[in-house]
């Protein structure tokens, strides 16, 4: 007899603590087991989610192909992971992939033909491709403009992201589908806990993200210098808390010696959730270069935390008719520093901004709603609906 439930592939590098993979994981425990039997591919079976992927999930992993290793050569790699991406859809008779970032989707263009695919673009790729990816840019661009071509559905997580797929893919106008990142405030209050009461003695501000070029800590902590003299008198001193890892981290740390900021910048590394933390702050800061839809902000705006945030990418979109952020420029650490000071000498207009993201994120960015969005997506169905922002 059939299997009347459809068999999707979720692709993502791996269950380390990004925002591709917290979404991936929800997708996995969220989708409708009366129509969907999810599968997980991952280049790594690695990561602080994995414990947290339901156990009815499969769970295929290229680093336990024995072509996974050997020496490297360009291509050589991406060669192996397609044919190994094709064994699994052969094998487990997968009926719909949905491919996440731009080294899932490369994969999943060569691998998954002749099924269905819906394939998400998670940041401007003008931007982010040229500084993600480094080398061989070109052919990579053309690659990935093949396989967003070939896809059934493309989605974009913010209408930044979709404008500059279409532009810089050359695909249709209004042909890439807006999905908004969803946030499980339920799951996410619980992760958090009971905030400890702010101290009057400090003011912590906490700045959560992978210590890579993109994610802008170098510009917080320039910010962060120009802003030191200027602090209210009237505001307890501060200090910011860096949560994550990543390439950057000792280089990160010799700036803020440099500046003499060292007493002031406490370095976490990473954690399994940094709910708690965005919970006790006073602020959260988000100094990117470019975005798609963070999930950190998103996930501060849900909890109550104010938020100092750049304009990259999908970021800004997360303010209607009421602010809901401190905003700068990105790229910018003198525009950081003054929106830092301007959260500093103003918590009225905080609480009110806190007041306004958090009714957003309850109205644009429901799970339940979102997830039955992506469904109908998954599901040979949505061809019959609408283009359109969800």
């Amino acid at each position: 007899m059939p299997n009347p439930r459809k068999r999707v592939l979720l692709m993502v590098s791996s269950m380390r603590g990004g925002g591709s993979e917290r979404q991936v994981l929800l997708l996995s425990q969220a989708l409708d087991r009366s129509r969907f039997e999810p599968h997980l591919y991952l280049t790594e079976a690695a990561g602080e989610f994995l414990d947290h992927v339901p156990s009815d999930v499969p769970i295929h992993s290229f680093d336990t192909c024995p072509d996974a290793g050997g020496i490297y050569f360009p291509g050589r790699q991406l060669r192996r992971q397609t044919a190994f991406l094709r064994g699994v859809i052969r094998d487990h008779k997968i009926d719909v992939v949905y491919d996440r970032t731009f080294h899932m989707t490369m994969i999943a263009g060569k691998a998954a033909v002749g099924i269905r695919r819906v394939s998400t673009i998670v940041s401007p790729p003008h931007l982010a491709l040229p500084l993600v990816e480094k080398r061989f840019v070109a052919l990579k661009r053309r690659r990935l403009a093949e396989a967003y071509r070939r896809a059934d559905v493309v989605v974009a997580v913010s209408r930044q992201a979709a404008l500059s797929a279409e532009s810089y893919y050359g695909l249709a106008t209004d042909s890439v589908v807006v999905v908004k990142n969803p946030v499980d405030v339920a799951n996410l209050r619980k992760a958090a806990g009971t905030p400890t009461p702010r101290s009057h003695d400090q003011t912590v501000l906490v700045c959560v993200g992978r210590m890579t070029e993109e994610k802008g800590h170098a510009d917080l902590i320039d910010a962060l210098a120009l802003a030191k003299s200027q602090w209210p008198a009237t505001r307890s001193p501060w200090t910011v808390r860096m949560i994550g890892e990543g390439p950057l981290r000792r280089e990160l740390e010799a700036r803020s010696r440099s500046l003499g900021l060292a007493d002031q910048i406490q370095f976490v590394g990473s954690l399994a959730s940094a709910a708690a933390e965005i919970n006790a702050a006073d602020a959260l800061v988000l100094p990117s270069r470019f975005e798609g839809m963070p999930n950190v902000v998103l996930e501060a705006m849900a909890l109550g935390t104010p938020v100092i945030a750049t304009r990259a990418g999908g970021t800004i979109e997360l303010q209607h008719d009421s602010p809901t952020a401190f905003w700068a420029e990105p790229g910018d650490p003198a525009s950081l520093a003054q929106a830092i000071l301007q959260f500093a000498a103003n918590p009225r207009q905080a609480e009110l901004q806190r007041l306004a993201a958090q009714r957003l994120v309850d109205s644009d960015h429901h799970p339940d709603a979102i997830t039955h969005r992506i469904e109908d997506l998954l599901h040979p169905a949505a061809d019959k609906k609408g283009k359109g922002v969800f």
